[in-house]
């Protein structure tokens, strides 16, 4: 071996120390450096620089020992008090107050594995143990002799304590001793992979020896060169160099894989410290010279591959002639030198020249077996085509590694090469992957070379075959990995130029223009410009310049397919993609006004509103007179919202279209619709919403009373409005739907239902002025209509309605009109919120049905007429806390209000206005109370759907007339007719007052179907068919019942008076009872507070008394009867009960039997049988009394009239009778 020359000049120094600096460290950033010196100080260094950056003091004594946690997070430090002191990783700032750890010298510091514990060794003959935490000592210390040194083996599992005497090895989860071996040991280093620990000795041993782990034992021979004590080792962070410092003033690189000495360092006095760069490229040593100098680590002393520096070169830079000869030279100088004939092999293989290669490598190993022999006898057979035996010669070159996990690692990638050069492609990938397994940090940069290698050249021959999506992944794994990265590449792995050729800079070139290529040729233009950007970014600019052509001429290629599948991803609505697609097109300079269309398209897709802009107006820019960039643009505004700019660039829009120079495109001018026909449209719209709406209402944001203009006006400065006439403008067609939607909700409204208490908030009190204003305070039942509005704006309605201060009273015609429509507009609103005032909050099931809410008049239509009612206790918040979105749906509440109203749920939801049934719906206002008395009548209007005047002061029986009236003229329906009181001074036909119908309707029992049959069948035996006939058509030919002039003209059956006599009872004082006989029916009673005059035959009267019997049309079973149907003021959304086709409900007597399902279309004789048959049935009459003119006035009865017919077969009297 040739003498080494130390070298004695460093690249540099770092001095500030003012003694002797005995410890050194690097962080795992890799940018500093951390000094212990005698000076008592430590220091942090800038490595860039040489910067001292912190000056750390505290001890007080000399510096011996320091470490950095495995995160840098933490330094430890020890010194010759025995004292040791922990710092901020970044800071520098103490942790801590020194602490005594020692009595003796503290001489060495290691941290564990997750930095949690620190081990100190001491000149005391212990080793302590430190939470990190709390800095309290953990368990008992090592008793184990004067300590030099402590290291943590990489895994954590050992810690290693070098003595005087020996090396003891200790567990450290349980630090019981599980070895002890060697003599005076200064120093200890473990190798990265924990399977070897070096120790230095003492100067009677000044060698360092290498201790197997497993068995630890030695392994070779003692490392020879130093003539001192050595007081320190380490190795670099690859685990392929060792570096020692002596007291002989010598800092000795050695190479791990052959344990050679390949350079020396010489300082000018004895060094105590050494540590490797983190890459490995420097290496630092500190002594007695007061400074840390920095050494470079020489060129090629990572290799695998045993030296030969000229031949090396030629090697590297592709002289492979020059190559050739220089190791001809030296084979002929020393015919036995084994290593120049494997290098030659290397050069023979890298020409194909593979038998001269072999016969070198066979010659190599033939002198001596040596690594580089076989894998050369290994490449030489895998060019040969023998891959069996290049296994084997493999194979065996693995037995002669020493186990060095850093060599092993390196035959397995040339192995892997040679292998895949051979052709067997899978083989090498599986042997890289299971490299990658078993040894993810061995030497993972080279695997990640030869893996990017392997991918380049599998990714070229599948784009060759036309496979390029496979082309594409390999050279993505190829780039992807940071196996290019050339600053490392040019030291660190030059063995792989030397065995294989590699020129890594072209391989990196190649790799990223070939999957350029693969990207385009898959049809994925979009990825190869993302590809080659990256590329571009990760070259310098000779390179650039070396591929300008090739890289012109791509994106030329490129631009054109991107703009193609840009367009078919627009087309499948992959936004995404067509946006990048389109970018890429943009980037590559294809800016036509078609792909900035398309790509504000697809933001326009992916509501990127303000970009989408951004792009429309790029193609104004590049086309003012096209209306596509405005159409663009308008979308774009509308999605941003900014809705009154979108409906002026429309109009530009259409200006656009109608100045185009060809007719296709004037055309296009008919797909859209001017703002102006739109708002026309939108005004319909809201003129027929609000015709079913209250005149005024409150806006429930600013608490102003507003007229159906100011609604109007605050809805067409809204955003919803603006967006709905952007939007709209856009089509064909009205999308009249949408419109009535958005008009709908923004003119929704919620109605008020409570109870009048007191003094109120009348219009006059709130008119231009807000409800929510403080001035207000003082009006009374403010609180409730701030709180209800409150309600209603929080329930998100704009509008509320309250009939205290909505409604000017003083205006008549309105105040008709609202009381007219009012049941309209409860039934039209989105909400009606019923106030309880007297139900107390948390109240219970009940408060609602003792509410005095259920007793007034108005409060009726109130509840039966709007579609969602939700009811609010006295501190509003909601009754029994009911959550239901609509408490016509709660079942609790329905069914309380039906005990306190007699109306179930199933009416109140299917309720609708009509005269039918008028004697059910006045039985339910009966027992209702209003403040003026006409009101009772007044608050019925909706509920029968009648308009009528209003006459305050008529007084309630002429109101109630004027309404009973109504509804027996318009409708036929007499139940109204059927009652028991007073007779009204309007008719006498009517009751005087609702209480009258508080009294169920008169019910009589039913005829089954089957006895009506033998009924008839008995008739037909005593009957005959023309008598039958007869009554049947001339009651059928009746008119119907209607009033003039405030009499009713009734058709009935008549049945005339012959004996009225009183029957004398002492219970009754203000009441008669009297017993009539009429001709045709059985005796029968009435009671009245009426005294009659008494007659019978022996005592005749001039007065006139009979007994009618009303007729009720439906008795003759006529098919298919329909009724008259009254008009709809309701909308299309609420039909009378009329218009359904259903007969208004007969007078409350249910003559018709039970004939459900019997659905035979009767002929005329059998429905003239049936109807003698029910007429023959019990009857309800009216007593009437002749008057002087002629005329009649009906006698009022405490009691309904039942009546009984003596003989069906005797002739009736038919006939129309005017009352009174």
């Amino acid at each position: 071996m040739s003498q080494l020359i130390p070298s004695t000049t460093p690249t540099r120094t770092f001095e500030d120390h003012e003694n002797t600096v005995w410890a050194v460290a690097v962080f795992p950033d890799s940018r500093r450096m951390i000094t212990g010196s005698y000076d008592k100080t430590l220091r942090i260094w800038d490595l860039e620089t040489g910067v001292v950056l912190k000056k750390m003091e505290g001890h007080s004594s000399r510096v011996e020992a320091l470490a950095v946690s495995r995160d840098g997070q933490m330094i430890a430090s020890g010194d010759r008090g025995g004292e040791i002191i922990a710092w901020h990783g970044e800071s520098g700032e103490s942790l801590i107050q020194p602490v005594k750890a020692h009595s003796g010298l503290t001489n060495s510091v290691d941290f564990s594995l997750d930095g949690t514990v620190l081990a100190t060794g001491s000149g005391d003959h212990t080793v302590k143990f430190w939470c990190t935490k709390t800095w309290q000592m953990q368990g008992k210390p090592i008793d184990c002799g004067y300590v030099f040194c402590i290291r943590y083996s990489p895994s954590g599992e050992f810690l290693a304590i070098a003595t005087p005497g020996n090396i003891q090895i200790y567990n450290s989860g349980t630090r019981e001793r599980v070895a002890s071996f060697g003599g005076y040991t200064f120093s200890l280093a473990w190798t990265p992979d924990g399977t070897r620990l070096l120790s230095g000795g003492d100067m009677d041993d000044a060698t360092i020896r290498e201790w197997d782990s497993s068995n630890w034992q030695q392994v070779c021979h003692p490392w020879e060169g130093h003539t001192s004590n050595i007081y320190a080792i380490t190795i670099d962070p690859t685990g392929t160099l060792v570096a020692s410092a002596s007291e002989d003033m010598d800092v000795r690189l050695w190479q791990l894989s052959d344990r050679r000495n390949i350079a020396i360092f010489k300082h000018s006095s004895p060094i105590g410290s050494v540590t490797f760069s983190v890459d490995g490229r420097h290496i630092l040593s500190g002594g007695e010279d007061k400074k840390i100098s920095e050494w470079e680590v020489p060129k090629g002393a990572h290799s695998k591959i045993p030296d030969n520096t000229t031949a090396r070169h030629a090697c590297v830079t592709g002289d492979l002639s020059t190559a050739e000869e220089l190791l001809t030279q030296c084979i002929h100088t020393d015919v036995n030198d084994y290593v120049s004939y494997a290098h030659r092999s290397f050069v023979m293989a890298r020409q194909h020249k593979w038998d001269h290669a072999l016969d070198d490598a066979i010659k190599s190993i033939s002198i001596q077996r040596s690594l580089t022999g076989y894998i050369s006898t290994g490449i030489a057979l895998c060019g040969k085509g023998l891959v069996r035996e290049a296994r084997i010669a493999f194979d065996v070159a693995s037995m002669i590694t020493n186990k060095d996990t850093d060599t092993n690692h390196f035959l397995l990638l040339s192995k892997a090469i040679a292998l895949f050069n051979a052709g067997q492609c899978e083989e090498a990938m599986m042997l890289i992957k299971e490299l990658a397994a078993v040894c993810p940090n061995t030497n993972a940069l080279a695997r990640r070379v030869v893996e990017a290698y392997l991918h380049v050249e599998l990714g070229i021959t599948a784009l060759g075959d036309a496979r390029h999506d496979e082309a594409a992944d390999h050279l993505t794994a190829a780039v992807d990995s940071d196996a290019f990265s050339s600053k490392i590449i040019d030291q660190t792995y030059d063995d792989l130029t030397v065995l294989f050729g590699w020129d890594l800079d072209a391989l990196f070139l190649t790799a990223h223009q070939k999957r350029c290529q693969a990207f385009l040729s898959a049809g994925k233009p979009d990825k190869a410009l993302e590809a080659h950007k990256y590329m571009m970014e990760n070259m310098d600019e000779s390179a650039k310049a070396s591929c300008l052509v090739w890289s012109n001429a791509f994106k030329q290629e490129c631009s054109a397919l991107c703009a193609a599948n840009g367009d078919a991803a627009l087309a499948a609505s992959d936004y995404d993609r067509a946006i990048n697609l389109y970018s890429a097109a943009i980037t590559l300079n294809s800016a036509s006004t078609t792909v900035f269309a398309n790509r504000s398209k697809a933001k326009l897709g992916k509501m990127l509103w303000m970009q989408a802009l951004l792009d429309a107006q790029k193609v104004i820019e590049l086309d003012s007179s096209s209306y596509l960039g405005y159409n663009l643009k308008h979308a774009a505004l509308h999605g941003a919202q900014r809705y009154d700019e979108a409906i002026l660039t429309f109009q530009t829009m259409l200006s656009k279209l109608d100045d185009a120079p060809d007719i296709q495109t004037r055309k296009l001018r008919q797909q859209y619709l001017r703002p102006s026909q739109l708002e026309h449209a939108i005004r319909q719209v809201i003129d027929a919403q609000l015709e079913n709406a209250p005149l005024r209402v409150l806006d429930t944001t600013t608490g102003l009373l507003c007229d159906r203009e100011a609604q109007i006006n605050t809805f067409k400065t809204s955003t919803e409005y603006k967006e709905l006439l952007s939007s709209t403008i856009t089509h064909p067609d009205l999308h009249t739907k949408r419109i009535e939607e958005v008009v709908s909700r923004n003119l929704q409204y919620a109605m008020l239902s409570h109870r009048w208490e007191g003094k109120e908030p009348l219009l006059q009190d709130i008119q231009s002025k807000s409800v929510y204003d403080s001035e207000l305070d003082s009006v009374g039942g403010m609180t409730k209509l701030r709180s209800f509005c409150k309600t209603a704006h929080d329930a998100g309605y704009i509008w509320a309605w309250s009939d205290t201060c909505c409604i000017d009273k003083n205006i008549n015609v309105e105040l008709q009109e609202s009381v007219n429509s009012m049941f309209v507009w409860y039934h039209h609103s989105a909400l009606t919120i019923v106030y309880l005032s007297d139900v107390p909050p948390s109240s219970t099931s009940g408060a609602l049905a003792n509410s005095v809410w259920n007793t007034r008049g108005w409060t009726f239509q109130e509840f039966v007429a709007p579609k969602v009612i939700l009811f609010y206790q006295s501190n509003w918040t909601l009754y029994l806390d009911d959550r239901t979105l609509n408490h016509k749906d709660s079942i609790a509440i329905m069914q309380e209000l039906k005990n306190a109203t007699g109306i179930d749920r199933s009416a109140v939801v299917a309720f609708r206005p009509s005269m039918n049934g008028a004697r059910e719906k006045l039985h339910w206002a009966s027992t209702r109370i209003t403040t003026r008395q006409e009101d009772i009548a007044y608050s019925l209007f909706g509920i029968f759907g009648v308009r009528l005047t209003l006459d305050y002061g008529e007084k309630q029986d002429n109101a109630l007339g004027r309404l009973l009236q109504e509804i027996v003229a318009r409708s036929g329906d007499i139940t109204g007719l059927d009652w028991v009181g007073k007779s009204s001074v309007f008719n006498s036909c009517l009751p005087a007052s609702i209480t009258s119908y508080e009294a169920p309707p008169c019910k009589l029992p039913s005829l089954p179907e089957d006895e009506i049959q033998s009924l008839v069948s008995s008739l037909r035996q005593t009957v005959t068919v023309d008598f039958a006939s007869n009554i049947y058509t001339q009651l059928r030919h009746m008119s119907a019942p209607r009033f003039a002039t405030q009499r009713l003209h009734l058709p009935c059956i008549a049945f005339d008076v012959r004996e009225v006599r009183r029957v004398r009872s002492p219970a009754l004082e203000t009441h008669f009872k009297y017993r009539v006989k009429a001709d045709g029916l059985h005796d029968l009673f009435i009671t009245t507070d009426e005294t009659l005059v008494q007659f019978w035959p022996a005592r005749p009267t001039e007065r006139k008394f009979i007994l009618v019997r009303p007729w009720d049309l439906s008795l003759l079973e006529l098919p298919e009867f329909v009724e008259f149907v009254e008009p709809s003021d309701f909308g299309d959304d609420m039909e009378c009960e009329e218009d359904h086709g259903t007969s208004p409900s007969s007078q409350s007597h249910d003559w018709s039997g039970d004939h459900t399902g019997n659905e035979e279309v009767l002929d005329q004789e059998s429905r003239a049988f049936r109807l003698l048959v029910r007429l023959g049935q019990p009857l309800s009459a009216f007593l009437l009394a002749q008057q002087r003119s002629g005329e009649y006035k009906r006698i009022a009865s405490d009691h309904d009239i039942i009546g009984q017919v003596n003989d069906i077969r005797n002739p009736m009297d038919i006939r129309t009778i005017e009352i009174l």
